[in-house]
C-alpha cells in the first residue's frame, strides 16, 4: 500500500525509545505518582481472564494527561519558558498543561471546544489558576487546535501538542514502564483518541515486554485510528460523534500512527454493537490489534464501573472496559484495562443512561396513531404493552378534524428479548404504529 508519511523518518527524528520514556518516568516522578493496578472481580468472573484495572483516573488530573504534558513543559528552556504555551484539547490534556503551568509557574493559554464538559472546564480554571487563560474556539478538538496553531505563530509561544510529540508520548508512555514493574500483564487495552498514549505504551512494550499483547479501542463515530491504518496513512473522518470528548479525534496524530503501524497493529471487527451480534476479537500473545466500540456499550461501561465498583470514568474512560464485551483471551490471561480518565460532568448521566438502554436492547420509540376518541390509550396500555414494560415518553397533539392522532412513544422493556413479543402485539393492534430505528434521521432527531 502507498503513502505519502514518511514513518522511517519520523521514527528517527524522534528518538522515541524506550530509554526517553524511562528518562520521562524519572522526570515525571515527582507530580505524577505510580497509579494503583486494582484486580476487579467481577470482570475476571465475567470473562474468564483476570482484570485488572489501572486506575489513571486517580492522578491529580483524574487522567494520564498529566504525564505527557509535565514531560514536555519540564524540558523547555528558559527563553522557551519566558514565552509561555499554549494547547488545545478536548478537556484532559488542557488539566494537565494547567496543572503544569502552576505547579512551574509558566503562562498558558488553552483553547478547547466549546463543548467541553463544564465540569471539565472548571476544573482547567481550578488546576491552572492565574497562570492559565482558558479559550473557547469551534465545536470540535481540531477547530480549536487551529485557533491555538495560529495563537503560536502570532506570539511565538511553545506548542504543547496532546498527543503528537515525541515528548507527549513518552510521558504517556510511563504508564507502560510502571504496569511492568506492577504487574507484568499478558495484554493491556488501551483507549485511543489522538495515539499519543498507545504510541508510548506500545513502543515500550515492544522493547521491555514483546510477549505483551495490545488491544486498542477507540469509539467508534471517531474511529480515526482505525481509518488510518486502512488507507496506510492518517486520513481525515469526514464526521465526528463527539459524545466520547476525550477520545473524539477527527484526524490521528502523525507520530502516533507512525509508531502504531511500524509496530504491525492490525484492524479488528467492530466491538459490541449491538450486544451478542459482534464477531469476537481475539488477543492472543504477542499480538496488536486495534478495534472500535459503539457509544451505547461504552456508556453501559460506565454505569457498571460506577454502580458495581464505584469507579466514575468519563466515556473516554471506560474504553478499555467496554472492549471486555467481545474480546476473547487466552486461557489464565492476566489482562490490564487503562482506565484513562474520571472527569465526567454528572449533568451527562441522562444521556449515558439513555444510550445504554438503547445498546442493552432495553429502550426503543415508536409513533403510534391513535384513535381519538375514549380509552385508546387504556387499550394500548392493556393489549400491547407486556407486564414488565414501561412507558417513559408520551408526546401526543390532539386533532380535532381527523379522526386520528399520532403520538410519540418511548418503551423500556424488562428485558431485551422481550421486543419480539412486543412488536407482535402492536402487529394485532388496531392503531398504526410506527418503530423509529436506530440510526434514522428520525431517531437521531429525538435523541
Amino acid at each position: 500500500m502507498t503513502t505519502t508519511l514518511d514513518t522511517a523518518a519520523l521514527l528517527a527524528d524522534s528518538a522515541l525509545d524506550a530509554a526517553s520514556i524511562d528518562a520521562a518516568a524519572e522526570r515525571i516522578s515527582g507530580v505524577v505518582g505510580h497509579t494503583p493496578v486494582q484486580y476487579c472481580e467481577r470482570l475476571s468472573a465475567k470473562t474468564g481472564a483476570s482484570i485488572y484495572l489501572k486506575r489513571e483516573d486517580l492522578t491529580a488530573v483524574r487522567s494520564y494527561k498529566l504525564r505527557g504534558a509535565y514531560n514536555l513543559i519540564a524540558q523547555l528552556d528558559d527563553l522557551d519558558r519566558a514565552a509561555g504555551v499554549v494547547t488545545a484539547s478536548a478537556g484532559n490534556h488542557a488539566q494537565g498543561v494547567a496543572y503544569a503551568c502552576r505547579t512551574m509557574q509558566i503562562q498558558g493559554r488553552i483553547y478547547v471546544p466549546t463543548n467541553t464538559p463544564k465540569q471539565k472546564r472548571d476544573r482547567i480554571r481550578a488546576h491552572g489558576g492565574d497562570f492559565v487563560e482558558l479559550i473557547l474556539a469551534g465545536t470540535t478538538f481540531d477547530a480549536a487546535a487551529d485557533a491555538a496553531a495560529e495563537d503560536v505563530a502570532r506570539t511565538g509561544a511553545t506548542m504543547v501538542p496532546p498527543f503528537d510529540d515525541a515528548r507527549t508520548i513518552a510521558g504517556q508512555g510511563t504508564i507502560a514502564a510502571e504496569l511492568v514493574e506492577q504487574l507484568a500483564p499478558d495484554v493491556v487495552i488501551v483507549p485511543i483518541g489522538g495515539g499519543g498514549c498507545i504510541a508510548g505504551i506500545a513502543d515500550y512494550l515492544r522493547e521491555r515486554s514483546p510477549r505483551t499483547a495490545i488491544l486498542g479501542v477507540e469509539p467508534t463515530g471517531a474511529a480515526s485510528m482505525t481509518a488510518a491504518l486502512v488507507a496506510g496513512e492518517p486520513v481525515t473522518l469526514g464526521e465526528v460523534d463527539p459524545f466520547v470528548d476525550g477520545a473524539a479525534v477527527r484526524r490521528i496524530g502523525r507520530l502516533p500512527f507512525a509508531v502504531v503501524s511500524e509496530l504491525g497493529a492490525q484492524v479488528a471487527g467492530s466491538v459490541a454493537v449491538p450486544r451478542g451480534q459482534a464477531d469476537p476479537v481475539r488477543v492472543a500473545e504477542e499480538s496488536f490489534v486495534v478495534t472500535h466500540v459503539d457509544e451505547g456499550a461504552i456508556c453501559t461501561a460506565m454505569l457498571d464501573l460506577y454502580q458495581n465498583e464505584g469507579v466514575i470514568a468519563e466515556p473516554a474512560g471506560a474504553l478499555s472496559v467496554a472492549a471486555l464485551e467481545t474480546a476473547t483471551f487466552e486461557p489464565g490471561s492476566t489482562v490490564v484495562c487503562l482506565v484513562s480518565g474520571g472527569n465526567n460532568d454528572v449533568s451527562r448521566y441522562g444521556e449515558v443512561l439513555e444510550r445504554s438502554l438503547v445498546h442493552l436492547g432495553l429502550k426503543h420509540y415508536f409513533l403510534v396513531d391513535f384513535p381519538q376518541e375514549p380509552g385508546a390509550l387504556r387499550r394500548f396500555l392493556d393489549e400491547v404493552l407486556g407486564p414488565e414494560d414501561d412507558i417513559t415518553l408520551f408526546e401526543y397533539v390532539k386533532r380535532n378534524n381527523r379522526e386520528t392522532g399520532a403520538a410519540l412513544v418511548g418503551i423500556e422493556l424488562g428485558t431485551a428479548d422481550g421486543l419480539s413479543a412486543l412488536l407482535e402485539r402492536m402487529e394485532q393492534a388496531p392503531m398504526q404504529v410506527e418503530r423509529l430505528e436506530p440510526g434514522s434521521p428520525a431517531y437521531r432527531y429525538l435523541t
